[in-house]
């Protein structure tokens, strides 16, 4: 029988991402996985080629039957009912590890029992589980109707879908509540890879806060324009997405919008500013731990992720904003908001930007690829040897030649 818990080399491996439509954290996973299993295969609902690096076009990519609808990869939110059923129909027979990404549906897939199957969980599915409410109350009357319907079935349908799982890790440690909440399973906690090698220390800041990210409800960008009005202070905002056209109506002269912005720009901005602002709830957020990358602080709601990634002014023992990376608030208001920016405003002077930037070394690439080695190692052999020792124990008690004339040596032995 081939050792599986040491020839990684050998494994047959396949990766399985929701879809492949943009550039973003799961992304970021899925190709630092890609470099660790130089031989994985890919496996997704939709791609769109051309959102995908030169590195993960390199691998072998195979798409679900929902690829072939025309507007899919546009338009793939709206296939959630047939998401679970497109999952069941990608054949993963023949692998040994098969490494599942979960936020939108993956974890779903159907596994052989010789193959072990971790899933890395960026977050069980907020839409149904977390922030369901919040979603169901965005929608219009008919189309609230189909998804309240369609959501309770695919809750089930999730839930059962975990414990094909045989081995959970997560990105944080909320997702690990998370998931202890939801599936009844625990998780390791992985922090993702963020490039924080790019980040530099800039001689001089602006006077401008700064807010990167996409533009949808739950990263609660109008928080900031709220409070940044009131307050007369500079904002800029890079990003796109739907709530595009509400947020420009509320903001006023001291707004800057800079849109879908390059690399250069982002980091020029985040070197210069003079703190993030970050009004969401995260899974765990990977554009506070870039900006403290560059030294500058950050004011961020005070639960998810954010309370992993941002050490607070005078929490966890710190003494003041020069052992601290920023300052939480603690409700979604522009009241609270305004508090924090003018608390932060009375010590910004004191916070260190090499402390901040030496604070966020614990997120790079190198160490997730460690830690994510050793986990998926691990769960391998933990897999594995059972079935290892069944075999030799039946080896130990038949002969190989009465096995092969019982037609069955291949069945456990891999020749």
């Amino acid at each position: 029988m081939r050792d599986l818990t040491k020839d990684r080399s050998g494994l047959k491996v396949a990766i399985v991402h929701y879809w492949f439509v943009g550039l973003g954290g799961g992304e970021r996973v899925v190709e630092a996985l890609a470099e660790m299993f130089p031989q994985a295969h890919l496996f997704c609902l939709v791609a769109d080629p051309a959102t995908m690096t030169p590195r993960l076009r390199a691998h072998r990519l195979t798409t679900s039957f929902l690829q072939r609808i025309p507007g899919s990869r546009r338009w793939y939110r709206h296939f959630l009912p047939l998401q679970p059923f497109a999952l069941e129909q990608l054949d993963l027979s023949g692998y040994d590890l098969v490494i599942s990404l979960e936020s939108g549906p993956a974890k779903g897939v159907i596994t052989h029992t010789q193959t072990c199957h971790i899933c890395y969980c960026l977050s069980p599915m907020r839409y149904l589980w977390d922030m369901y409410p919040e979603y169901r109350r965005g929608l219009g009357r008919l189309v609230r109707a189909v998804f309240s319907l369609t959501s309770h079935y695919l809750r089930i349908w999730d839930l059962a879908s975990a414990s094909r799982v045989d081995y959970f890790g997560a990105i944080s440690q909320t997702v690990a509540s998370r998931v202890r909440k939801h599936y009844r399973r625990d998780a390791r906690v992985i922090y993702p890879p963020v490039n924080v090698s790019n980040g530099y220390l800039a001689e001089k800041t602006g006077d401008y806060y700064l807010v990167v990210g996409r533009l949808v409800d739950y990263k609660r960008v109008d928080l900031a324009i709220n409070a940044c009005n009131r307050l007369n202070r500079r904002l800029r905002i890079i990003g796109k997405g739907d709530q595009w056209a509400r947020l420009h109506g509320l903001a006023g002269p001291s707004v800057e919008f800079l849109g879908p912005a390059d690399d250069r720009t982002v980091r020029e901005n985040f070197a210069h500013c003079r703190a993030l602002l970050f009004p969401g709830e995260e899974d765990f957020g990977i554009v506070p731990v870039e900006a403290q990358s560059f030294g500058r602080p950050v004011i961020a709601y005070g639960r998810g992720a954010a309370l992993e990634t941002v050490i607070g002014l005078g929490a966890g023992g710190s003494e003041g904003p020069e052992i601290s990376t920023g300052l939480f608030f603690a409700e979604q208001t522009p009241e609270s908001l305004i508090d924090a920016i003018l608390r932060f405003e009375s010590v910004e002077v004191a916070f260190s930007p090499e402390f901040i930037q030496r604070s966020v070394r614990r997120f790079d690439l190198p160490r997730f690829k460690s830690e994510m080695s050793d986990f998926i190692e691990e769960r391998i052999a933990d897999y594995f040897r059972p079935q290892a020792a069944m075999a030799n124990h039946v080896i130990g008690r038949t002969t190989r030649t009465e096995l092969a004339e019982q037609g069955s040596v291949r069945s456990i032995v891999d020749e």
